[in-house]
């Protein structure tokens, strides 16, 4: 593929001596998905933890009134403790594909480093489960964590919900959820270029129809299986689509990050800005050159590297750490 002339140099050279194999999401059928959703199952599974004192647990709990239970991953200090602040985390993978392992590095790093309790949520994944399975789970399994935080040596009050892509967006419909249901508190969302907006209208979803990572007919896709032959249109509501929403005050304080060159961008900026102007204090980082994902798929880029450090700052702030 032709690289976008303002890709960042560091990755550009990264993508050069590695390059990465195409695909046509628009051409893929669900029982290619499955097949590659086994795949990602059985080398998550042969992966090791990464060496560390934190104790990695799965936790089954109760899901949504009359639907299955929810598995939580809960990530705890070495040390016993009280009142630790929690990071609620929801994986990303496109609304079709993922599973909290894939974020276990990612997540054992923060507990070590801030001291967090860590609780990542297994959600249902679409078309198997469409709009409201994975939402529905994300709340259950938050208002589980919330209930049982003495249990779990949470302070209530200090609970941030946090997500990347398909979990971004799930981490902002899964606040709005908190706020008009009344709770869980939240005191922080943490949304890394969150995957918001099922209409695919704007500059930028229809600018990068060959991106590196997460191109336009993948995002269709995506939205597809999520909501059916219900995406775009006026039936869709804003805790399946968090762009949706006509109401955004009241919120906790938030984060949004996204690359350059995705999918993704002018829906992020816009919801960004629109949560400031409805009086949410609000950080939005736009980083310059980056695509989807890459601050995981080349690491140790100086863009990458900003953007780690970037959000860690965030989550620091709004624990007073």
């Amino acid at each position: 593929m032709a690289f976008h002339p303002n890709l960042d140099p560091e990755l550009r050279a990264a993508l050069e001596q590695a390059p990465l194999e195409s695909f046509d999401w628009s051409a893929m059928t669900y029982q290619e998905l499955a097949d590659q959703r086994a795949q990602i199952t059985a080398m998550m599974a042969a992966a090791p933890l990464p060496e560390t004192r934190v104790t990695v647990e799965d936790r089954t709990v109760p899901g949504p009134e009359g639907q299955p239970d929810v598995r939580l991953r809960i990530y705890q200090p070495p040390e016993p403790g009280e009142d630790r602040p929690a990071l609620y985390w929801i994986h990303g993978g496109g609304m079709i594909i993922g599973a909290p392992e894939m974020d276990d590095a990612m997540m054992i790093g923060y507990v070590e480093r801030l001291g967090v309790v860590g609780v990542s949520v297994d959600y249902r994944l679409a078309p198997d489960h469409p709009h409201p399975a994975p939402v529905e789970d994300c709340y259950a399994g938050l208002a589980w964590t919330a209930k049982n935080a003495a249990e779990l040596g949470i302070d209530p009050a200090r609970v941030i919900v946090g997500g990347a892509s398909a979990g971004g967006g799930l981490a902002a419909a899964t606040v709005l959820l908190a706020r008009d249901r009344g709770g869980p508190e939240i005191l922080f969302q943490l949304l890394v270029y969150p995957m918001l907006d099922d209409r695919n209208s704007t500059p930028s979803s229809q600018e990068f129809t060959d991106a590196v990572i997460w191109d336009r007919g993948a995002n269709l896709f995506g939205w597809t299986a999520l909501l059916g032959d219900r995406m775009g249109t006026d039936d869709v509501p804003p805790y399946a689509a968090p762009a949706r929403a006509t109401d955004l005050s009241g919120l906790p304080p938030a984060f949004v990050d996204v690359g350059e060159l995705e999918v993704f961008r002018d829906e992020c900026f816009d919801y960004a800005l629109r949560l400031v102007r409805a009086g949410v204090s609000t950080e939005f980082h736009l980083n310059p050159g980056a695509f989807h994902g890459s601050e995981m798929m080349v690491p140790d880029a100086t863009i990458s590297v900003r953007t780690r450090e970037a959000r860690e700052a965030a989550l620091r702030r709004a624990l007073g750490l």
